[in-house]
């Protein structure tokens, strides 16, 4: 099966002082701790000439895709969406905070995804990409493990790709919550998948198919 690597909303606004994630009270070196794992798939892929997707969160500049329900949330945890900070508009797109890191900035020719929701797959053309391309198997990784990331692994589960979360490569600022994201996709025999380290997944990439 083709495989294709998702990096999943590795952004300024998740992973850098001064953006949303740390406006809104959460851990941002929790969730620059997969950059290392992340960093290692990436040489893996690009080495085998694998597709590599990044996905970035957030909105037009008029807000106009915002729901209500996600603006009231944002608002309550202390970090409105479109609100200035030092990074630009929270979660806002064109703004520098919501550009990918710059650890993992994509190569020319790595399609980058920006969508309004928490799947990467809402209301974005990700799955006409990977159909096209004729991908089989996704390998997911970023932040944060049960939202983004589970979001995006469950709808292409149900999309009828095959998946594995990388545990290592994900992060999120609460270490009980990621560990359950995790310990959901392996029951019932791996209903959303199947999850690896990174250094096991690129052993086996290395190993003839």
């Amino acid at each position: 099966m083709r495989r294709a690597l998702i990096v999943i909303d590795m952004q300024r606004d998740f992973c850098a002082p001064g953006g949303y994630a740390d406006r809104a009270g959460l851990d941002i070196g929790r969730l620059r701790a997969p950059i290392p794992a992340i960093l290692r798939l990436l040489e893996g892929a690009r080495a085998l000439g694998m597709l590599v997707v990044h996905t970035r969160e957030g909105h037009r500049p008029d807000l106009s895709d915002l729901p209500e329900s996600k603006r009231l949330r944002a608002e309550n945890a202390g970090a409105p969406i479109g609100q200035p900070g030092p990074l630009g508009r929270l979660l806002v797109r064109g703004e520098y905070g919501h550009d990918l890191i710059d650890e993992l900035r994509p190569l020319p020719g790595e399609p980058v995804i920006d969508k309004p929701g928490y799947s990467a797959f809402a209301h974005t053309d990700l799955e006409l990409l990977l159909c096209n391309a004729g991908v089989e198997e996704l390998v997911l990784c970023g932040v944060t493990t049960e939202v983004c990331v589970s979001s995006t692994l469950r709808q292409a589960v149900d999309l009828g790709f095959a998946c594995t979360l990388v545990g290592d490569a994900c992060g999120s600022a609460y270490p009980h919550l990621h560990e359950a994201a995790l310990e959901m996709v392996g029951v019932e025999g791996g209903v959303f998948g199947r999850i690896l380290d990174s250094q096991t997944l690129l052993a086996e990439w290395e190993t003839p198919r």
